[in-house]
């Protein structure tokens, strides 16, 4: 063997070598089904679909073997009646951060394989499945459904490549829609936010950030606002004010309590308290405290807070503001104008005095202001 020929043999066998050591690949696209996700927020929460999306391609969709309609014996895996896959190549597969509700039925947290048993006619049902890592729906097994839900199909504008999309989104639910080809198949999810945000709140005040007044007195705030336990509102604000090392009671935080005190019908309670705080807010934090009272529907009290921030503040941004909505309120438009006009002259800005404006022209069609 020449050396030129010993030389090349010795280089193929270092390739050779090298291929068995590191198993090198090169890397290519999947094929005409590409991966995708799509995720949503709702509140602290969730929602992540990972699928593959298989394309239209001038074929017929549904009632095929790309979109079977019901549940099939499809020649091969275990199962013997699989419904479809929602996409192409592995299992599509939703994960939910949090326990949910889909179509008003519980899910708990985790990651599911998502199925669809298309009817021709008719509501779909919907199928999430405990396993999550088989390939499409071959090995589909009935036993490890986590949740069934029925929905009922619409038609869509023509969606070339599968997709799943979130259409509709409010702070507490979504409507995720699968979509391919002319058919959508959408579906309500719903989320505890309020029970979820609580959940994390009293989780956080065990730790570093329960160890300051503003936490507390945020953790009052949302639970006073969206619906939680007033209780445990009032106890979270109560030690913002007193009892614990970081203790403070400030107007802001006096405010938080008394709005908390008149939900709990505690009235009296509530004016007790920020009658003895006035004299500490600024003007804002009284003008504030004034609107609060408009929105309880206490006019009376609210032009008293509203006459004290002005006597307080003479000619000072936003007493004739305050005043202004006092008397809108009260149904006394010739006295609310009166105190916009002055308010418009000391408006800080061109902003408010545009605010400003608008509310004279309200008040000038016969509109209340607040």
């Amino acid at each position: 063997m020449t050396k030129f020929y010993t030389h090349l043999v010795l280089i193929a066998l270092v390739v050779i070598a090298g291929c068995g050591i590191g198993h090198a690949q090169i890397t290519t696209p999947r094929g005409p089904s590409p991966q995708a996700n799509v995720q949503q927020t709702i509140g602290l929460s969730t929602i992540t679909v990972d699928y593959s999306r298989p394309s239209v391609r001038d074929r017929e969709i549904y009632g095929t073997n790309l979109a079977h309609y019901g549940f099939q014996n499809l020649g091969f895996g275990t199962s013997t009646a699989a419904p479809w896959r929602a996409g192409a190549n592995e299992n599509t597969k939703i994960t939910f951060s949090h326990d949910m509700t889909v179509e008003g039925k519980s899910i708990k947290a985790g990651t599911y394989g998502f199925f669809v048993a298309i009817a021709e006619s008719g509501p779909s049902t919907v199928i999430f499945s405990n396993n999550s890592t088989a390939w499409g729906s071959f090995f589909y097994d009935e036993s490890e459904d986590a949740l069934r839900v029925e929905v009922a199909t619409v038609a869509i504008p023509h969606k070339e490549a599968l997709t799943f999309e979130f259409t509709e989104v409010t702070p507490t639910s979504t409507t995720l829609m699968l979509q391919w080809e002319k058919v959508g198949f959408p579906i309500t999810i719903e989320v505890a936010v309020t029970d979820i945000v609580l959940a994390n709140i009293r989780k956080s005040m065990q730790d570093q950030p329960g160890f300051n007044r503003q936490t507390w007195e945020q953790a009052a705030a949302y639970s006073m606002a969206n619906g939680g336990d007033l209780d445990e509102a009032l106890k979270w604000i109560t030690g913002a004010q007193e009892g614990n090392f970081f203790s403070q009671k400030t107007f802001a935080n006096t405010l938080t309590k008394a709005q908390i005190l008149m939900a709990m019908e505690r009235e009296a309670d509530a004016m007790t308290a920020m009658d003895a705080a006035l004299d500490t807010g600024t003007i804002f934090e009284v003008h504030q405290w004034g609107r609060t009272l408009i929105g309880a529907g206490k006019k009376d009290k609210a032009l008293e807070v509203f006459q004290y921030n002005a006597d307080k503040n003479e000619g000072t941004w936003p007493v004739h503001y305050g005043l202004a909505r006092a008397y809108s309120a009260k149904g006394d438009f010739k006295n609310a104008l009166a105190h916009l006009q002055k308010a418009h002259e000391n408006a800080p800005n061109a902003a408010s005095k545009g605010r400003v404006a608008a509310n004279i022209a309200k008040l000038e069609k016969g509109e209340d202001i607040n």
